[in-house]
């Protein structure tokens, strides 16, 4: 089949990977879609893409800290639409705790989750955008990422590591003309915060001067990156209504 331009965002099924899903399909993007868990959400989310705006999905299960499932995955999109214009790096999970408790398992889970898996896309995408002098690759990223944060040692780490991926990662690629960029989300209002009570996130909305994002707002930033000029590239751009 062809298509004009091809968006693959991962940790799709549900909050900033579903809105960022809707705001490319509205775009006229083709869309590539995946998650780990969830999958009935995706399937949802794919019917209602379907239906909304009338454009070719693909949907898969794949644990993006797995490397054959993401090369598997990509090959698979490559063979349906012969490219990927898009890569947008949304999966990742956050591990609330003191670092002292945290076991090898759940710390090797975090990196594999919320980094490796960047380095996995990435390196699977970046062979046909070379070849074809074009491409953006996104990630979802966090505030934690540039100041740290205290009980969430794990994912900081894991964001940081994002955030100097994103960086070095756009001068290898600038001269093929691939842009790599990073969004750093603050507090966005999503299913990750659910650990939060009413009255936590009470507290923490009184801490930001805008208050709490949307899934939204992350992806229409995200949308209007690819729409910058080539040369804003190896950036890493607070999202945070003021608070940081």
């Amino acid at each position: 089949m062809k298509v004009e331009k091809v968006a693959l965002i991962t940790g799709a099924s549900r909050g900033i990977g579903e809105a960022i899903a809707h705001a490319f399909a509205n775009a006229g993007y083709a869309l590539a879609l995946c998650c780990r868990n969830h999958m009935e959400d995706l399937e949802r989310l794919r019917d209602t893409l379907l239906e909304q705006y009338d454009i070719p999905v693909l949907i898969y299960r794949a644990d993006v800290a797995d490397s054959a499932a993401v090369n598997e995955m990509v090959a698979s999109v490559q063979a349906q639409w012969g490219q990927i214009d898009v890569l947008v790096n949304n999966a990742g999970i956050s591990m609330v705790g003191l670092l002292q408790d945290m076991t090898d398992e759940e710390w090797n889970r975090i990196v594999q989750t919320n980094l490796s898996s960047v380095f996995y896309t990435s390196r699977a995408v970046i062979p046909s955008m070379i070849g074809r002098k074009c491409g953006q690759i996104i990630q979802i990223s966090s505030v934690w990422g540039k100041v740290g944060a205290s009980c969430e040692v794990a994912y900081s780490a894991t964001k940081g590591g994002v955030n100097a991926f994103t960086r070095a990662l756009a001068k290898e690629l600038a001269p093929s003309h691939i842009c790599v960029n990073a969004i750093a989300c603050g507090a966005i209002d999503t299913q990750m915060n659910g650990h939060l009570s009413a009255e936590e996130k009470a507290d923490l909305a009184e801490e930001i001067p805008m208050g709490f994002g949307t899934p939204e707002a992350v992806a229409e930033a995200v949308l209007r990156l690819t729409e910058m000029p080539e040369y804003l590239t190896g950036q890493v751009i607070s999202l945070d209504g003021g608070w940081i």
